[in-house]
């Protein structure tokens, strides 16, 4: 009888350092070719105006309050929903910080003009001095 000396196997192993190495190399390259472009969370379609001015860039941001459409308010940069009580609130803590606060509401073209007037007169109430609607040029998208 003549027997065979069988070399042991080696269980099959998984390098995970190549794998991770591949899997930084894709992070990075998503990151790369990847636009960070800021996107309004609500699409307007802002009325025209011919006198509508575009802001300085030396300008400090104002606080927005859009309404669509149906009349839902939203404020600030995060667009949270919110009643004309809790905008009055927000802007009355807001002015205490910063008494030069503006105000810029940015309202649907068919957006009920009542919602619009409450707006201002909650700003004018909260004791903002200078609020501004959103427009667009004529003849612009």
């Amino acid at each position: 009888m003549h027997f065979y000396v069988r070399k042991r196997r080696q269980a099959p192993a998984v390098i995970i350092v190549a794998l991770i190495d591949i899997l930084i190399v894709l992070l990075i390259f998503l990151l790369v070719t990847t636009t960070f472009k800021q996107q309004p969370s609500l699409r307007l379609a802002l009325p025209e105006s011919s006198q509508a001015q575009k802001t300085g860039a030396n300008e400090a941001p104002p606080l927005v309050v859009s309404i669509d459409p149906k009349g839902t308010m939203r404020f600030g940069a995060d667009a949270r929903p919110v009643t004309l009580e809790r905008l009055k609130e927000d802007l009355v803590a807001m002015l205490a910080k910063n008494p030069s606060l503006k105000l810029a509401i940015g309202g649907d073209k068919d957006a009920p003009w009542g919602q619009v007037v409450k707006v201002m007169d909650v700003a004018r109430e909260a004791g903002v001095k200078e609020s501004r609607a959103f427009t667009r040029e004529p003849g612009k998208p």
